[in-house]
């Protein structure tokens, strides 16, 4: 891990890590009851304030894989969903979760094993992941989701995610995408879903990006 972008907070039985490249500000922490992160107190996170298992499970909420929890050996502490899946956010990125296996992410952000936020504005500074650039971009899109796919009775297993070279993010597993609205929309083992911000079929890739000239390295 670099101890310049991730901030560990040691307990005795567990261990948070605070990774800063990730965090979007969604205050799941923050606003968790109880003493493990309280704001303005020095430090921010205390992890013997609460029981082990509450520790995970407040960390976990945290979508874009901000938050990890390890153990004494250094080890992740994480149970594995029980799905894959992708939550559109309205007028935000992609919330993933599941067996997640991202090409080209660092190997020093052990969050994102099984959580991540993606950009689909096509701004962010941090492709892949969400920086909070569809705030300032003033990107806008409801979360619908039109489409069924073709359905899937296994939506577990690894969900490869490749983020293609000027193009989609290419997800390979079986997976469901849920609408802004809550709904299971779309159940499928592979789908091309738009990160430039100009498809007019969100959340699928529609080609707009070869139009747009979209460039995943800016």
């Amino acid at each position: 891990m670099s101890s310049d972008e991730i901030t560990k907070y040691e307990g005795k039985e567990v261990t948070v890590s605070w990774d800063e490249r990730l965090c979007i500000g969604i205050a799941e922490c923050g606003k968790s009851e109880g003493e493990l992160f309280v704001g303005g107190r020095d430090p921010w996170c205390i992890p013997d304030k609460s029981q082990p298992d509450e520790v995970v499970d407040i960390c976990t909420r945290c979508p874009s894989g901000a938050l990890s929890v390890h153990d004494a050996s250094g080890g992740l502490v994480e149970q594995l969903p029980t799905e894959n899946s992708v939550f559109v956010v309205y007028n935000g990125p992609l919330y993933v979760s599941g067996d997640l296996a991202i090409d080209g992410a660092p190997d020093d952000m052990p969050g994102i094993r099984y959580r991540a936020a993606l950009c689909r504005c096509g701004k962010s500074t941090n492709k892949p992941f969400c920086d909070n650039s569809h705030q300032k971009a003033g990107f806008e899109d409801t979360a619908a989701v039109g489409e069924k796919g073709p359905g899937t009775h296994e939506p577990n297993g690894e969900l490869h995610i490749e983020p293609l070279k000027d193009g989609p993010l290419m997800l390979k597993g079986g997976v469901v995408i849920f609408a802004g609205s809550g709904r299971a929309a779309w159940r499928g083992e592979k789908v091309a879903l738009c990160r430039c911000g100009h498809s007019s079929n969100k959340p699928f890739c529609d080609g707009s990006h070869a139009k747009e000239g979209f460039k995943s390295e800016e």
